[in-house]
């Protein structure tokens, strides 16, 4: 019976390949730069409609100058049933008259066009999967609600709270990011990111009249960006960068102060609380010196426990069901899986097939994208997830 499901699903998505090119084009063409959220009317208005011709109503989150999320919900839908979070973000990291340079077209099998790829071909993946729902009246055990932020793209800095609570109370987790590669490898597992800011202060004196009157921060910082490099751990899936480094005032002025931002990944929870206890712990090689550590680990790994194993699994014996060979992988970038993960099953990457996310070649493959479609319209059906 599920077999025959999967192939009638299948089949009818494939006739909806004019609804996702449409909408897609309608999305890109909206632009949504993270930083400016005074932009994101039309990309919401574009997203709202699409959710109400499926049947959902759609409310978004408040906030004077600050980005505006989108929740979603069938409009007609049982009480006390339990939930599946489908996750998404409608913001890019494109600026305002990119379009212009690169425009929303299509080659063929392929669609151009910034965040096409990250991630607004996944949002019109997922109208295309509630349509099919709707339309071959398929029964979807675990209510489906949808949370489409506007921040994602620079750290989801006021969307996590809304969608912790809503992970605290979901059977699963859904994450429309992108596949990885060519083969559309499914994400099962992402590394966790922190940032962190060392600020060293020092004291001025003239470089060439008095300079041991002065201490030296930069000096001082070069000492702490080489226990901080030291950190790195090939083995364990350890990276840390000092990716910034400012400081001084003149040549002839030893520096009073200096600043080193820092990126951290890592495989899991506990390394990433180690790394962060660590970095707090550096203390200055000079004692005239004085240090100020910020930051933390922002979003913590996604690591392959037992119930994300068990999604991964029911994932891939769907994409059986309809012919689909998917594989799993971990990233190494954070998405809001990462928080998902740490309150529900999560599985990440069931957006669509394609490359380019944050480059100018960015595009998605059309066929493999509806195959996804269907992917998630399956998944969508799924009953509640034992264990």
């Amino acid at each position: 019976m599920r077999a025959t499901n999967a192939a009638t699903v299948l089949d009818f998505v494939k006739t909806q390949q004019h609804v996702l090119t449409d909408l897609i084009r309608d999305l890109v063409e909206a632009e949504s730069p993270s930083d400016h959220p005074d932009t994101h009317d039309d990309v919401r208005r574009v997203l709202r409609l699409a959710l109400a011709s499926v049947g959902y109503e759609s409310r978004e989150t408040a906030g004077i100058d600050k980005p505006r999320h989108v929740f979603a919900r069938p409009a007609k839908r049982p009480r006390r049933t339990p939930s599946q979070l489908i996750l998404g973000h409608y913001d890019t990291v494109w600026p305002v008259g990119t379009l212009d340079e690169r425009p929303f077209r299509i080659d063929g099998n392929v669609i151009h066009g910034p965040g096409s790829f990250d991630m607004k071909g996944g949002l019109a993946q997922l109208i295309v999967a509630l349509r099919t729902i709707r339309d071959l009246r398929l029964e979807t055990p675990v209510l489906p609600v949808v949370f489409i932020n506007a921040d994602e793209e620079i750290g989801s800095r006021s969307s996590t709270r809304y969608i912790r609570m809503l992970a605290r109370h979901a059977d699963r987790a859904l994450v429309l990011e992108p596949a990885l590669g060519e083969r559309g490898d499914i994400k099962t597992a992402r590394k966790g990111i922190g940032r962190f800011t060392v600020t060293v202060y020092g004291k001025a004196a003239h470089a060439g009249l008095d300079p041991e009157g002065g201490e030296s921060a930069i000096l001082e910082l070069s000492h702490i960006i080489q226990t901080l490099f030291a950190l790195n751990d090939v083995e364990r899936g350890i990276t840390v960068n000092v990716g910034t480094v400012d400081g001084g005032i003149q040549p002839n002025v030893v520096a009073p102060h200096s600043k080193a931002v820092v990126d951290v990944r890592v495989p899991t929870v506990a390394a990433g609380n180690e790394i962060e206890y660590i970095i707090h712990s550096i203390k200055p090689r000079n004692q005239a010196i004085r240090l100020h550590i910020e930051g933390g680990i922002g979003r913590p790994s996604m690591e392959p426990t037992p119930r994300n194993h068990k999604l991964w699994e029911r994932t891939q014996e769907v994409g059986e069901e309809l012919g689909i060979e998917l594989h799993q992988v971990r990233a190494g970038g954070g998405s809001d899986g990462n928080t998902t993960s740490q309150f529900t099953a999560t599985i990440d990457g069931l957006g669509p097939v394609g490359d380019g996310a944050h480059a100018i070649h960015e595009h998605l493959l059309i066929d493999k994208t509806l195959e996804r479609a269907a992917l998630l319209t399956m998944l969508l059906t799924t009953p509640v997830m034992e264990g």
